[in-house]
């Protein structure tokens, strides 16, 4: 009877375990690393939720037409931690997004750091001192 305890304990611990970190990604796996960009536009929305949070913004392309670009940043609680306030980024808010591009050519990419026109940054990496920091 043990044994088939055991067997039962062994399997809830590889699939309880096992799965939600196969589940994760990889960034680089969807993101272009080595092609960083700059994205200027104003914030449409600001979602924070599990397991990323996203940044999305509309942007004036070079022929006039306005384009939704997203980024995908990091969990909620790191945002937050890392300096972000929803009160000092409302929609309409002037940003810069560096970043790096999707490997699917969409218009999305992975938020390294963003900028307003009042020069304060916020970023996936930390507390930011101001454009170029880290």
């Amino acid at each position: 009877m043990k044994r088939a305890g055991y067997a039962v304990l062994s399997l809830a611990l590889v699939f309880g375990i096992g799965v939600p970190l196969s589940a994760h990604h990889s960034f680089a796996a969807h993101y272009d690393m080595a092609k960083p960009i700059t994205v200027e536009g104003s914030l449409v929305e600001v979602r924070l939720s599990n397991p990323h949070s996203w940044f999305y913004l509309d942007v004036k392309e070079a022929d006039g037409k306005v384009s939704r670009w997203a980024f995908e940043a990091g969990t909620p609680g790191g945002m937050i931690r890392n300096g972000y306030k929803a009160s000092e980024l409302p929609p309409g808010t002037r940003v810069t997004i560096t970043g790096f591009p999707a490997r699917d050519a969409a218009q999305r990419g992975m938020l390294r750091q963003l900028t307003t026109a009042a020069g304060k940054t916020f970023g996936m990496f930390g507390p930011q001192e101001g454009p170029g920091a880290r």
